[in-house]
This record gives structure tokens, C-alpha cells and sequence, in this order.
């Protein structure tokens, strides 16, 4: 996928749910791995020509893996004339060593926005951009229902009233596969998750269930996320009359 095609997803869903006003400051989550060094290409692309002028800042929430290195992302912010911030934590051991936590990704998250939040406030940030993309948006109902009962999604914003700060979504209208297409055709410097649990969570169990699912029914993925944005779902803002395609 082109980074022309990336903006033009990207622009519709921030567009779609008016995502950005002029004179935002963003804080962009950098984790290393694909999505959230995709959503910086966006956000650092749109800066260019949005008639809503707005500045980034890249911040990533280091765990406290031994062995994780940053520096290429560094250079790449570098390169892209953002400005970096690595906040050092030591959120791995506590949960892995000390705590030894059994269940450990509700706790981890938790903790890790928080130190994203705290340092996006010190920025002096309104708002967070988190790199969820269209496959996130329909795990995280089919989560819903499976183990909560309920139709339910992550909304394209959330407004932290504690903090102040607004957290959106612009990656929502993207394929997991035209990330991963992006990420490869443009070398980004992508960081292996240390986590012990990655591809081990609930979470991974349902995205090879909507895999399969879409393998045996093709266009179900599709026409799921057309259920989430027309499900009048509680805390979702209104969406823009027919834009999304």
C-alpha cells in the first residue's frame, strides 16, 4: 500500500468523526510494532495539507524489557522532524517479577496508558492517537460478545475527563493486511514484542477466529464492522452520512 492510500483512509475516518481540530497537539503512541509506526507516517503526512493545522509528538511507554532498542525509531522521528520521547518505566518487572501476575494484559495496559497519558499531559497534549485499525475494532466486539454479553466496541474518541485529554482512533478504517503491506514496502523500523504473552491472549484467539471466519464466509469481516458503525453503540459520537465505502 502507497502512503498516498494510507492518508486517504486515515483523512476519512478523522474527517468521518471530526477526529481533529485546528491547533491540536497530538501525542502519538509509538510501540514499536507496525500499526502505531504506520499511524506516525499518517498523522506526520496529513500535518502537510490538513485545513485543520495540528503538531505531533511521539511518545513510546518503554516496559522495562531487557534488551528492547528504540534507536532506529529515534532516527526515523528524526528524520520525519518529530520530536521523540522515550518514557522509561519499570512496568515488566512489576507485573511479571514482583507481582507474577497470571492474567497479566488488563493490569500492563492500564499501567502503560497511564504513563502515556501523564507524559502527553507534561507535553502539554489535548489529545492521543492510538493505532487501532479496522480488525482491532471488530476483535474487540466479537470480544464483547463472547465473554461480556454485549455489542460493544472501542469508540473513534474517548474524551478522558480525569486527564483532559481526547483519545482518537485515525487508523479505524484501515486492513490489518494493508498495514502490514505498508510496514514491509517501506522498511519500517518495527520492534519485536518481549512480552511473554504475546500471541497467547484471548485477544489472538479471536482474530484467528475472524480469520477463519472470513476464510468460510468471505465479506463477513466487512460487513461485521458495518454492523459496529451503524449499531448505535453507547458512547460512539455520530458519524458523517455516507463515507465510509
Amino acid at each position: 500500500m502507497k502512503l498516498q492510500q494510507v492518508l486517504s483512509y486515515t483523512r476519512r475516518a478523522i474527517d468521518d468523526y471530526n477526529m481533529i481540530d485546528a491547533g491540536d497537539k497530538i501525542a502519538v503512541g509509538i510501540s514499536g510494532g507496525k500499526d502505531s509506526l504506520t499511524m506516525l507516517y499518517a498523522l506526520h503526512g496529513l500535518m502537510r495539507f490538513y485545513p485543520k493545522p495540528f503538531t505531533i509528538e511521539a511518545i513510546t511507554v518503554d516496559l522495562g524489557f531487557n534488551n528492547v532498542n528504540f534507536e532506529e525509531i529515534k532516527r526515523l522521528c528524526d528524520s520525519l522532524g518529530v520530536n521523540y520521547t522515550i518514557v522509561k518505566t519499570d512496568i515488566a518487572p512489576i507485573i511479571f517479577e514482583e507481582r507474577k501476575e497470571a492474567s497479566p494484559c488488563s493490569l500492563c495496559a492500564k499501567m502503560r496508558k497511564g504513563a502515556l497519558n501523564d507524559m502527553a499531559e507534561s507535553l502539554g497534549c489535548n489529545k492521543i492517537a492510538y493505532a487501532h485499525h479496522k480488525d482491532d475494532v471488530i476483535e474487540t466486539m466479537l470480544l464483547s460478545l463472547i465473554y461480556e454479553g454485549r455489542f460493544h466496541s472501542f469508540s473513534p474518541y474517548t474524551y478522558l475527563d480525569r486527564m483532559k485529554l481526547t483519545v482518537i482512533r485515525p487508523l479505524m478504517y484501515m486492513n490489518e493486511a494493508d498495514i502490514i503491506g505498508f510496514t514491509k514496502k517501506n522498511n519500517l523500523p518495527v520492534v519485536k514484542s518481549p512480552c511473554p504473552m504475546d500471541g497467547n491472549t484471548k485477544r489472538e484467539y479471536v482474530k484467528n477466529l475472524l480469520k477463519q471466519l472470513n476464510q468460510e464466509n468471505p465479506g463477513v469481516k466487512e460487513r461485521m464492522f458495518r454492523a459496529i458503525l451503524d449499531g448505535n453503540i453507547k458512547g460512539w459520537p455520530q458519524r458523517r452520512e455516507s463515507r465510509y465505502e
